[in-house]
């Protein structure tokens, strides 16, 4: 235990600062300042882990993460031993550090009755300190397999799969459609949230440890179809993440301005690093308005204030969530409270209970969106009599989540099915009807948080391993298993 009287000493929660909101607004860097003064709070912060009898942040983290060792590692100093014991469960805890909604800190129990551990911001600080000090390295396998997998799509989940499967001795080539690899982490996630020299480092230390990267390949419509794969590998793993945008199909959508967020992010990600971007859709001068009040409304939010927009409106049909847990969702679940994100510090206005009944304009391009508020006490939208109100628009952004995998190419090829939600079908070790297919990440799970992603991608990987070789040593997350096994 790293200080047995640690949360009795320090009982509030101490976080780095955000830089100011006039300065972080004109780039694109990430939020968050590095201090001096850091690592007294890093420590501080890990002396309140309280090393439970039963630590609820390891089941209210899907890849079960150590956390109450490496919290005791951090305030002792012995980085060294803190990132192996991070290393252990979590391929890249740059990116959860950054990225995950932290479900293991709302069943922290230190949460019960003061504010829990800053767990996320400890993970975050492990893995920075540990490239600093160059203790993050390639690991190369002991010996070679004669066996080869392709990894179609290079989001979190298949990059953990392709490392695991690296490592465990396969020659792994990945194939990603976009020019460059990382999935959304690369052109979904602003950089104010991840920089992309964090998602280069790690490709450096794949490429290192053997694994291919394939470029500008659309497996199933770029002359390598899913007959191919099957003729060339010993294994597959499908993990090209839940793809279909959910759409508002309201009188109006026809208009010109009106764009769904992975039209407008990738292309503001683009321009962000110094990239070509031909037409860009940009939000400077305009009032925008964001339909969605997610994590992707939010970077949209955050991406259209950095590009200049005269006013930002985030729209959300359901009503504000309260500012402490609801009894419906007692600890150590995770709880639907009011949030606020870097993004939201930086401007703009939230709508709640609210729903689009028509998109206006004129000479085809959108001005104006009809809303009216809506009651959602009986689980439906039931639109309010009197509430209707116009708000002006010319950039409208729909950040409504994803609804499935295409069934289009690869899926169909393969001759693979879909169920009612859109994902791919799959058992509970991740393995398709068809052998040595199997299917990882949002393509099975369907949308959810990157921390799942990374865990379906070790598990999947541990799954493909035992497929090629009869046995495997490579680890499996308990709670994607389990969570899988439930699903």
């Amino acid at each position: 235990m790293a200080d047995p009287r640690g949360f009795l000493k320090h009982r509030q929660r101490e976080l780095p600062e955000r830089r100011p909101v006039t300065v972080r607004i004109r780039d694109w860097k990430e939020v968050y300042e590095v201090r001096e003064e850091d690592s007294a709070v890093l420590a501080r912060q890990a002396s309140r882990c309280m090393d439970c009898g039963v630590p609820f942040c390891h089941s209210g983290c899907p890849l079960g993460n150590l956390i109450p060792e490496w919290n005791d590692l951090v305030y002792r100093d012995r980085f060294d031993e803190a990132i192996e014991r991070l290393h252990a469960t979590n391929n890249f805890p740059d990116f959860t550090g950054r990225l995950c909604p932290a479900p293991c800190e709302t069943s922290c129990v230190l949460g019960i009755n003061q504010p829990p551990v800053t767990i996320k911001n400890v993970e975050k600080s492990i893995i920075d300190v540990a490239f600093e000090r160059g203790l993050v390295q390639p690991q190369l396998p002991d010996q070679l397999t004669d066996r080869t997998v392709a990894v179609i799509g290079s989001g979190p989940s298949g990059l953990a799969a392709a490392q695991q499967l690296t490592r465990a001795g396969h020659t792994v080539a990945v194939f990603e459609r976009a020019d460059r690899i990382g999935g959304l982490l690369r052109y979904g996630i602003p950089e104010f949230k991840l920089e992309k020299a964090h998602l280069d480092r790690r490709l450096d230390q794949m490429r290192a440890e053997g694994t291919i990267f394939r470029t500008s390949v659309d497996v199933g419509s770029d002359g390598l179809t899913g007959q191919d794969l099957l003729e060339r590998y010993d294994a597959v793993v499908l993990a090209m993440g839940a793809t279909i945008p959910r759409d508002l199909r309201v009188p109006g959508r026809e208009l010109h301005g009106i764009h769904q967020a992975m039209e407008y992010l990738p292309q503001s990600n683009r321009a962000s690093l110094g990239e070509p971007v031909d037409g860009q859709i940009t939000a400077e001068g305009k009032d925008v308005v964001i339909i969605g009040g997610g994590d992707t409304g939010a970077d949209c939010l955050g991406t259209a204030i950095r590009q200049g927009a005269r006013s930002v409106t985030q729209l959300e049909i359901m009503p504000r969530p309260s500012d402490e847990r609801p009894p419906s969702q007692p600890w150590p679940t995770y709880p639907m409270t009011f949030r606020v994100s870097s993004a939201h510090e930086e401007g703009g206005e939230r709508v709640y209970a609210v729903n689009t009944a028509e998109f206006l304009g004129a000479e085809g391009q959108v001005t104006h969106l009809r809303l009216t508020e809506v009651d959602m006490s009986s689980g439906r939208p039931v639109p309010l009599e009197g509430t209707e109100r116009l708000l002006d628009a010319q950039l409208v952004l729909l950040a409504m989540g994803f609804t499935g995998t295409p069934r289009a190419g690869v899926v169909e090829q393969l001759g693979l099915e879909l169920d009612e939600r859109g994902r791919v079908r799959r058992a509970d070790d991740y393995s398709t009807a068809v052998p040595g297919v199997y299917v990882a990440g949002d393509a099975g799970r369907g949308q959810s948080l990157i921390v799942w992603a990374i865990a379906e991608g070790r598990s999947a990987a541990a799954s493909v391993d035992r497929y090629l070789r009869g046995s495997t040593e490579l680890p499996s997350p308990i709670a994607a298993t389990t969570m899988q096994l439930l699903a």
